[in-house]
């Protein structure tokens, strides 16, 4: 199997808004999508109805994206629609103190508090079925009702920790910067960072690098990795396609620690895939995508995600049964052509601890997660708002 490289400076490079433009406009024309006027989700993230559900429609009903009239579309039934919106599935980390039922229904509303439940959302990982409409170059992918290979990808929804200096993930902050408040300005009322703009931290000036509690963060992260492998596991994936987790801005860049961040994410997968490989009943290989986009190289070497990957699992000398391919690739291209070779392949989404799928994918400024919002079925299988089984408890499993 032979593909393209990525196209890395195309329109899906910048702000998006042809595509959003285009993912409201199929929404409006399909459904009758609206936005709420006056209405937020949570802080910046527009409220939207659909005057049409995809239960109310003839389920014989064929719909196109992104267009009756396109060239190209990817064509739908709503009976395949509603199929893909009941395949929905939750599984929570059953050890993590306040993890139950009522504490899931309202964090994949956006209702999740900041600290402690912002924190206990990555120990959730969310998982449907979720076909891919476009490759990340926004070339629309052609696809007849026959065709079965949508149904072989699930998208995986986990949320990341997050090191940007933001209110909602306070406590990641606190638990694995070891000297946050010698990095951050801190208000003495609340003894926590003190917060700008209701949402940023800011660093001291002539502050310190951050320093981490490195056990307990791969403690932490291979818990997570073990929690997502697992489901997909359960879920009967074959092939799992990962992208960095919280590796870009999110992983500290601000205060200094990006590069330990991602070191030990990339740690504790490989210890993780060596552990737990032998008991996997349908895994057979693990696919990092991780496109390089920075061409500095401090030092003659990179200092990006894949290279991260690249050392981890070369350096180590990685014994795990499951084979692992690390590939400067389109997330989407790499899912898709494993699907159709028929393989049921996942797909990972970086998620927010906000719970919200794609939750910003109309501010036409997007990082991953919107761009998945933008380029697959994620806002009719996975957001709350249109998909009811998303708030249904009978689709939550803890493990």
């Amino acid at each position: 199997m032979s593909l393209l490289p990525m196209d890395k400076n195309g329109p899906m490079s910048g702000d998006c808004d042809l595509e959003t433009t285009q993912m409201e406009k199929f929404l409006s024309k399909a459904f009758g999508f609206r936005n709420i006027h006056g209405q937020c989700i949570v802080q910046g993230v527009k409220a939207f109805q659909l005057e049409q559900s995809p239960r109310s429609i003839d389920p014989k009903k064929v719909i196109r994206f992104p267009s009756k009239t396109a060239t190209q579309s990817f064509e739908m039934t709503v009976k395949e629609i509603l199929k893909w919106q009941q395949s929905y599935k939750v599984y929570a980390d059953k050890d993590i103190k306040g993890m139950d039922k009522e504490f899931l229904q309202r964090a994949l509303q956006g209702q999740s508090k900041y600290g402690e439940e912002a924190f206990r959302m990555k120990f959730v990982v969310r998982i449907s079925t979720c076909p891919i409409l476009m490759e990340f170059n926004a070339r629309i992918i052609s696809r007849a009702t026959q065709e079965k290979w949508p149904h072989r990808i699930k998208l995986v929804s986990v949320t990341g920790i997050d090191f940007a200096g933001r209110i909602h993930d306070v406590d990641d902050i606190c638990t694995y910067v070891t000297n946050w408040r010698d990095v951050y300005e801190i208000n003495p009322k609340s003894d926590l960072p003190r917060v700008y703009g209701k949402r940023d931290f800011h660093r001291k000036a002539n502050g310190p690098r951050g320093k981490l509690d490195k056990d307990r963060l791969r403690n932490d992260l291979m818990r997570m990795a073990r929690l997502r492998l697992r489901a997909c596991d359960y879920e009967g994936i074959q092939v799992i396609v990962e992208t960095g987790i919280g590796l870009g801005i999110f992983a500290g860049t601000a205060i200094g620690i990006d590069e330990r961040v991602r070191s030990l994410s990339a740690s504790a997968i490989r210890q993780v895939l060596e552990e737990d490989g032998q008991t996997y009943r349908n895994i057979r290989a693990v696919v990092f995508a991780l496109p390089i986009f920075d061409v500095k190289r401090p030092n003659g070497k990179r200092q990006d995600t894949y290279q991260a990957f690249v050392d981890e699992f070369t350096q180590s000398n990685y014994k795990g049964p499951i084979p692992v391919l690390i590939a400067d690739q389109d997330m989407h291209r790499l899912t898709v052509a494993i699907a159709r070779n028929g393989f049921n392949v996942s797909e990972l989404n970086p998620a927010d601890s906000h719970g919200v799928f794609g939750e910003y994918w109309q501010n036409r400024g997007p990082a991953v997660e919107e761009k998945l919002a933008l380029t697959t079925m994620g806002l009719l299988v996975q957001h709350h708002l249109i998909n009811p089984d998303v708030l249904d408890p009978s689709h939550y499993d803890f493990i």
